[in-house]
């Protein structure tokens, strides 16, 4: 594949920053294995939110939303899907769930890949596991739904499975007998797929499911405890931009990989800061757990409950969440949105800025 090219790789040249910032995440890949051994029920709690926020967040990125009583109802499998939207959550849950329980020892292969789409799509009308069968575009539309502009061309339909088959021999030999970095080897090969485009619908959300899968086979169990497919919602701008920079010439062989590179990492890094300031305000002491709710509070970008902050904040008490949004209303961090049961609470973003 054309990221993962041999010659290619041999020609990739890294900055001073670049290579502090590897440093910095194999520090905190150490870290995390820290925090297995020593707070196992704290991050027991955080893979319960990540879980919804993941389910929840993939689903928004593609246009879905779905209010976040169902996808908790429908994470816990307590409720069966109504509509579209929430059949996109549960199979989502489906593939997310697999891979935390069987992720190590699921191999990058071409069967797992068709695999994971095929129960990705378990509750729709459609039937998923199998490639496109027309050419298909990556296109950006104006808001009242007129095309904008074409932004990438995939590979057309009847290359698509050589491709695929030379996507995961590539992955392979970068990542064994070429012994090359595997943060570099992986968003590589997430890049290269997202650039095959090989189903015609389900693209971002598998890839974001294979950078899950990928990430755990080197042993980067962050996605575990922190939702990457929130973070990158809230960056979503970013994302389509690096994906846009670094996929200009792709076919050619000629891009430039360094902005998607420095997205990935930067993802990774703020997950792994979250992980850590997670297990730090899950601990003992009133200032702690106050320091949680607000950063359960500031990562919001949509409306909110009080009862879905308790539900990020399982250890707080429902007076200490009060109590922390009462004061954060008073510095004007947030404002109150309706009244009675459906009150939401809403975000000041640009207080936050400042």
């Amino acid at each position: 594949m054309q990221s993962l090219n041999e010659k290619f790789l041999s020609s990739l040249l890294f900055s001073k920053e670049q290579l502090g910032t590897l440093k910095r995440l194999g520090e905190y890949q150490g870290m995390q294995l820290l925090f297995a051994k020593q707070t196992p029920e704290t991050l027991e709690s955080l893979r319960h939110i990540a879980l919804i926020e993941s389910s929840e967040s993939s689903t928004r990125i593609e246009g879905n939303v779905t209010p976040r009583e169902r996808v908790k109802a429908l994470v816990k499998e307590e409720s069966k899907p109504q509509n579209r939207s929430e059949q996109e959550v549960a199979g989502y849950r489906d593939v997310l769930s697999l891979i935390h329980r069987e992720g190590t020892y699921m191999p990058f292969a071409v069967d797992t890949i068709l695999k994971m789409h095929k129960l990705l799509y378990g509750y729709m009308p459609e039937e998923g596991g199998k490639y496109k069968t027309t050419n298909n575009e990556i296109r950006e539309y104006n808001p009242d739904g007129t095309l904008l502009r074409v932004r990438f061309k995939a590979v057309p339909a009847a290359e698509t499975p050589a491709a695929m088959e030379d996507l995961v021999s590539s992955y392979s030999k970068a990542i064994g007998t070429m012994d090359v970095e595997p943060l570099i080897v992986i968003p590589l090969t997430i890049l290269d797929f997202l650039c095959i485009h090989p189903f015609r619908d389900g693209n971002g959300r598998i890839a974001r499911l294979l950078t899950l899968l990928l990430l755990y086979h080197c042993d980067y169990n962050v996605g575990r405890y922190v939702s990457l497919e929130r973070i990158t919602e809230q960056a979503k701008t970013e994302y389509y931009a690096a994906l846009k920079a670094s996929s200009d010439f792709w076919h050619e062989g000629k891009h430039d990989v360094h902005p998607w590179l420095n997205y990935f990492w930067g993802m990774l890094l703020k997950a792994y800061h979250e992980l850590e300031e997670g297990v730090r305000g899950m601990g003992t002491g009133r200032g702690t757990k106050s320091e949680q709710v607000r950063a359960a509070v500031l990562k919001r970008f949509v409306p909110f409950s009080l009862s879905e902050i308790e539900d990020d904040c399982p250890l707080v008490s429902h007076d200490m969440v009060r109590a922390v949004l009462k004061k954060m209303k008073e510095e004007g961090l947030i404002r109150p949105e309706g009244h009675g049961r459906g009150a939401k609470w809403v975000v000041n973003r640009t207080t936050v800025a400042k």
